[in-house]
């Protein structure tokens, strides 16, 4: 079988400590949100005056930058879109993530290159032919439901009925991150309930609950299936990351742009050296049994990072039935927040750092966080406090740390503590 193409590793950047982190993990391209205009309400997300920036930060970097704008739009609201549209050209953005036809209209008359989101649902070869042509969209991230099959049947189709022009056409999926009960952003169970439209990025995720069914004069109450049954587990496709290349996918969407940085640099390194190690080494000696191992070590470093348990989505077909077994995260460690950095000295190569909240001892592992920094994770080896070696940073002390890449004020710092998992 001929090499596939390498794909590219799209990166959410819900801040701009997420963004840097997904940078330096080694994401070929992020994807970010316009306030107010975008599927992730909730994160921090960015103002036209910061396109710029971050077009210049993706640029100096070799690496490519994309709008989301792909909430559903009212009317009143017309204008404004196309405003940030042409921020984000001017600015050099690479392009628009949209499903709204008013978006798209106005993106193309703006000469943008259009992404045709996942919430358009495209899951055969003929709608994505029609929107190709009709609309001039060059790349589309297909439906959630499709399997690994759909996909490969997807590109055979357009390869069959288009030849080599089906190379400008690309396919982008998603790899990893949340999975929705609903036909993803169209459900409106927080809109009845909240008045806040998972429509509009603002979902308050009342799937993510359990619940009970009870009788009317209160003598019975049943609590709905064995786990969180309108919960879904998390995708992660890294233990079949080769299969999904070789179905033909350009490009490789992460979810969590609600997610820390953290996350962003944990998960996007996890699959940058699953991809590489892929493209530089098949068909070597000893290729298998060493990709196979690779892979089992970066699922276990996923799984120290916010998840819901890991699930193959609908890839190896459906039904699935892979339902998140308690709320909240299922990662393996916790992060507790120390406090902040006071002051870096470059030469010493050292951060002061002061203790807010959590202690922590030397050989724990530290997470530094911000804007600038993006993620330093690192083992705390070389401590002072005053001159003086220290074993443990206390509550309300200074410290100074040895750090390995230079902290920045006010950037937030974590331990990492082991989670305690149940049944242990």
């Amino acid at each position: 079988m001929a090499l596939p193409k390498k794909p590219e590793i799209l990166a959410p950047a819900g801040s701009w400590a997420a963004l840097r982190a997904a940078l330096d993990a080694g994401a070929d391209a992020v994807y970010f949100g316009a306030r107010g205009l975008n599927m992730r309400a909730r994160a921090d997300n960015f103002s036209p005056a910061s396109f710029p920036r971050i077009a210049r930060i993706c640029r100096d970097a070799g690496r490519r930058c994309y709008l989301a704008l792909n909430t559903i739009i009212y009317q009143p609201e017309i204008a404004n879109v196309q405003r940030v549209l042409q921020r984000a050209r001017d600015a050099g953005v690479d392009a628009v993530i949209a499903w709204d036809f008013a978006v798209i209209a106005a993106a193309r008359r703006l000469g943008m290159r259009v992404h045709v989101s996942t919430q358009m649902s495209v899951a055969n070869a003929e709608s994505l032919l029609w929107l190709h042509r009709c609309l001039g969209a060059r790349r589309f991230v297909l439906a959630r439901e499709c399997t690994l099959a759909d996909v490969r049947r997807i590109r055979r189709d357009l390869r069959e009925r288009i030849g080599k022009r089906s190379a400008a056409i690309e396919i982008e999926v998603f790899a990893h991150g949340a999975m929705c009960v609903s036909l993803s952003g169209r459900c409106f169970m927080s809109e009845l309930q909240y008045g806040s439209s998972a429509n509009r990025g603002a979902c308050c995720q009342p799937c993510r609950r359990e619940y009970e069914v009870s009788s009317v004069d209160g003598t019975a109450a049943f609590r709905i299936g064995r786990g969180y049954v309108m919960s879904p587990r998390d995708l992660c496709t890294l233990p079949f990351i080769d299969t999904l290349m070789e179905a033909g996918v350009d490009s490789l969407k992460i979810e969590g742009r609600s997610r820390s940085a953290d996350y962003a640099a944990t998960v996007v390194g996890s699959y940058r050296r699953a991809v590489d190690f892929y493209c530089a080494r098949r068909g070597r000696r000893h290729f298998r049994g060493e990709f196979e191992a690779l892979k089992r070590a970066e699922t276990a470093r996923l799984e120290r990072v916010y998840h819901r348990g890991f699930s193959s989505g609908f890839y190896m077909g459906r039904p699935v039935a892979d339902w998140a077994d308690g709320p909240g995260s299922r990662s393996s460690v916790r992060r507790d927040y120390v406090g902040r950095v006071v002051k870096h000295y470059p030469r010493a190569g050292v951060s002061e750092i002061m203790v807010e909240s959590t202690a922590f001892r030397r050989g724990d592992t530290l997470v530094i966080e911000g804007p600038a920094t993006g993620v330093i994770e690192q083992v705390a080896e070389s401590m002072e406090i005053q001159h003086e070696r220290a074993e443990v940073a206390r509550k309300g002390q200074a410290i100074a740390l040895k750090t390995a890449r230079p902290a920045r004020k006010n950037d937030r710092v974590y331990v990492l503590r082991a989670r305690a998992m149940k049944g242990q």
